[in-house]
């Protein structure tokens, strides 16, 4: 990154962040259309031209030539921080007033910020939590309750005397808020279906949010992201803004497709992309976290869907093979939830965001239901409307109960 630095001469004013940023519109319709966006702005005409020019001066975009020789344009890191912090304020227009801004564990901590009271002192509780002041009343009372029985101007004496007599039981600390150091995993649906009811806009916006607030807010905690869909892949905040869902190549009534997984990863021209992967999706989070030296992690899946593809290993070779099956099929739900089975296992916890806008997808949400009970994680059923507001609020709250979210 560059840095020009110039005397300052009292005249300019210093910008807010929205003013560093591209304008809304800009930043909307590329979050639209992802790299088909970056394209129509690289070929506009002479007064749009202008503007991308005047973009690409404040370092928003810059150009660069493909293998082909041709000028592109793509983001700068500021542009994708814009993203990000525009993400994050729209994330919190939802929330209700009140929502805490930390997510705290339910018992007191012991190296975090203090709150109001005090505790009696336990084992293994850090000394420099120490309230003296509690502490010294808590000696003082005590001496003077044992001098009472002293005759006459004794007792007077005896319960002034020093030095005072400290003893375990007088010590008392400041209370703490302990706040839980959390990895967490994004999964996003990047199924053909997530392209209905502007779900996998707001999937993106959650992503962008999400980052924004872990590196501000909670800089001990971590966040990565995969994209599922026939196959899974890892994605970095340089990538979310213009990621989209795949496309539907194939729609027969009835799907039975059986290849090997490193062929598929290989050729991901020759497979139908637009399949639900949810159980590689788990397996990849699932290896990842296995890395982290986090107290708590977790992982977070946003889904339209039942899953319709899984990865199985062969009886005969010991290969892992990629199943894309369409109607879902019970080998699929079977697969998927053994996976989820292993991250329960392992100590991770599972949300599952469940995005339903109509009656007729219901059906499905039964197997998000046996996912929730056999890993005992959390089920949101929301609309696409309410994902900021809930993913925030599950993640700074950590609540350990089943919610509904209308």
């Amino acid at each position: 990154m560059k840095f020009n630095y110039s005397e300052f001469d009292g005249d300019r004013r210093f910008m807010s962040p929205d003013e560093l940023f591209a304008p809304p519109q800009v930043m909307e319709f590329i979050l639209q259309y992802g790299e088909d966006a970056l394209d129509a702005m690289n070929n506009l005409d002479d007064e749009g031209a202008e503007f991308i020019q005047q973009m690409i001066e404040a370092g928003l975009l810059e150009e660069y030539e493909d293998e082909d020789g041709n000028k592109r344009l793509r983001m700068t890191n500021r542009l994708v921080r814009g993203f990000q912090h525009r993400a994050l304020l729209q994330m919190f227009e939802g929330m209700k007033a009140g929502q805490r801004d930390g997510h705290a564990t339910p018992d007191p901590g012991r190296t975090q910020e203090r709150s109001e009271g005090t505790k009696p002192y336990q084992f293994g509780d850090p000394l420099h939590e120490l309230d003296l002041g509690r502490t010294l009343r808590n000696v003082i009372a005590r001496s003077a309750k044992g001098a009472e029985g002293l005759p006459g101007h004794a007792g007077a004496e005896a319960a002034g005397m020093l030095p005072l007599q400290l003893q375990h039981d007088d010590l008392e600390l400041h209370q703490t808020e302990g706040s839980a150091e959390c990895a967490t995993v994004l999964l996003i649906d990047q199924s053909g279906s997530m392209m209905r009811y502007g779900r996998f806009l707001h999937a993106k916006r959650v992503g962008l949010g999400m980052a924004e607030l872990i590196r501000s807010r909670f800089p001990q905690d971590s966040i990565d992201f995969f994209g599922f869909a026939s196959l899974c892949e890892r994605l970095y905040e340089r990538d979310l803004p213009l990621m989209m869902p795949k496309p539907i190549t194939m729609r027969d009534y009835e799907i039975r497709i059986r290849v090997p997984l490193s062929q598929a990863q290989q050729q991901t021209d020759r497979i139908p992309p637009h399949f639900t992967n949810l159980q590689l999706g788990l397996r990849n989070a699932r290896h990842l976290l296995s890395r982290k030296g986090a107290v708590n992690k977790q992982i977070f899946i946003i889904t339209d869907g039942q899953p319709t593809a899984h990865v199985e290993q062969s009886a005969q070779t010991g290969e892992d093979m990629l199943y894309l099956l369409y109607p879902p099929d019970e080998r699929t739900r079977d697969a998927t939830l053994a996976e989820a089975m292993r991250c329960h296992q392992q100590g991770i916890r599972l949300a599952t965001f469940a995005l339903v806008e109509d009656y007729w997808g219901m059906d499905w949400v039964g197997f998000v239901d046996q996912i929730t009970r056999l890993t005992r994680g959390l089920a949101y059923y929301c609309a696409s409307d309410d994902l900021s507001s809930t993913v925030i609020e599950s993640y700074l709250s950590g609540r350990k109960r089943k919610s509904f979210v209308h």
